[in-house]
């Protein structure tokens, strides 16, 4: 057994400590190299807690969540899902609790965050409060907090807020009225950034907001004029191919000129699409935060119902929405390209209309 350098340890000192270790090993028959070995064992475990109950303490709500959406990026089904988590949470819980120690969080910041929008948007209050009960149960798991989780449903808050079948109503994407798309184009145009170009290619593709944010280049076709969304990235699990009208490649071929990554509208961080705060903050910077940007498909479907001959089965194709009729789904093989393109190309049209209202 070592007991220490010569350059340390004189010989007086070093003879103490012998004896006091075959002492140790005779009459108390303790090892003291594995005493030793204890000891230090103790010290590391003891530094690995004092360290935990350090970030525990400056483990805020915000910085929990981000690492829990972090941690299981890989394992959701598509990037769209990761930026819905972040995308709720930021809404609805950080301003909250996004800066308090998530350890301190009790049920009665729970019903901060979830009255107001218990009655009016049930749906997504639901998501909000199974997305916290997640958060607050991995920041148990890494030791950041203790005790009983607020979020939870059953035994907990069934009791401070109304039960679902009361609360349930219909939540509508706020849409922008067809006639006043295209004046509300030439302003979105204006809007400097490639957030704005992202929200300007949702709106004349009809896309779903996630599909536009986690597009690749290798998904574009300049070619052919086309954009074809891989079944992983489609919401019914299905290959989507999108006719590109002038306008949508007008902006491709700009985003080409400044590419900085494989996404056609790369977000903030390196290697990562935007979050759909990102579109929303552009809504708002133009005095239309009583909007969604999934409101725009409801325009589009409008549009397309009032002012156009488009068959119904091509406008719900353009949609991507799935045939919930099974006979229905069976005759309906083919994409419909070709009557998708004008359909888009009349869209195209409508939107850039000098008469802002009159479909050409």
């Amino acid at each position: 057994m070592g007991l220490g350098s010569v350059a340390d340890v004189s010989l007086a000192e070093a003879r103490k400590k012998a004896e006091l270790c075959r002492t140790s090993l005779r009459e108390k028959k303790i090892d003291p190299i594995e005493a030793k070995r204890q000891k230090e064992a103790m010290e590391k475990q003891e530094a690995a807690l004092e360290k935990i109950r350090q970030e525990a303490e400056t483990m805020t709500f915000e910085k929990c969540a981000l690492d829990y959406i972090e941690a299981h990026r890989s394992g959701w089904s598509s990037a769209k899902h990761s930026a819905q988590w972040e995308s709720t949470l930021r809404t609805y819980a950080f301003p909250v609790l996004g800066n308090m120690p998530v350890a301190a969080i009790e049920v009665a910041h729970l019903e901060k965050v979830l009255r107001p929008i218990w009655t009016t948007k049930t749906e997504t209050a639901t998501r909000v409060r199974e997305r916290i009960e997640r958060v607050l149960s991995y920041a148990t798991t890494r030791k950041y907090r203790e005790g009983a989780n607020p979020a939870l449903w059953k035994d907990n808050l069934e009791h401070a807020l109304p039960p679902k079948a009361k609360g349930v109503r219909v939540e509508h994407h706020a849409a922008m009225p067809f006639q006043d798309v295209a004046k509300f184009m030439v302003m979105l145009r204006q809007q400097e950034g490639t957030a704005a170009r992202c929200l300007e290619f949702v709106i004349l593709t009809a896309c779903r907001t996630g599909e536009a944010m986690g597009a690749t280049w290798e998904e574009i076709n300049l070619d052919t004029l086309t954009w074809t969304i891989p079944a992983t990235r489609m919401k019914g699990g299905v290959e989507h191919r999108v006719p590109l009208s002038k306008s949508a490649v007008i902006i491709l071929k700009n985003m080409l000129i400044i590419r900085q990554s494989d996404f056609v509208f790369p977000g903030g961080k390196i290697g990562r699409p935007f979050s759909n705060m990102a579109l929303l903050m552009v809504l708002r910077r133009m005095g239309h935060g009583d909007l969604t940007v999934h409101g725009f498909r409801s325009t589009f479907r409008d549009w397309a119902a009032e002012t156009t001959n488009h068959a119904n089965e091509v406008v719900e194709m353009a949609l991507a929405h799935t045939i919930a009729n099974s006979v229905e789904a069976a005759y309906r093989r083919g994409e419909l390209f070709d009557k998708r393109r004008q359909l888009m190309d009349d869209w195209n049209n409508f939107i850039n209309s000098p008469l802002l209202g009159m479909a050409k």
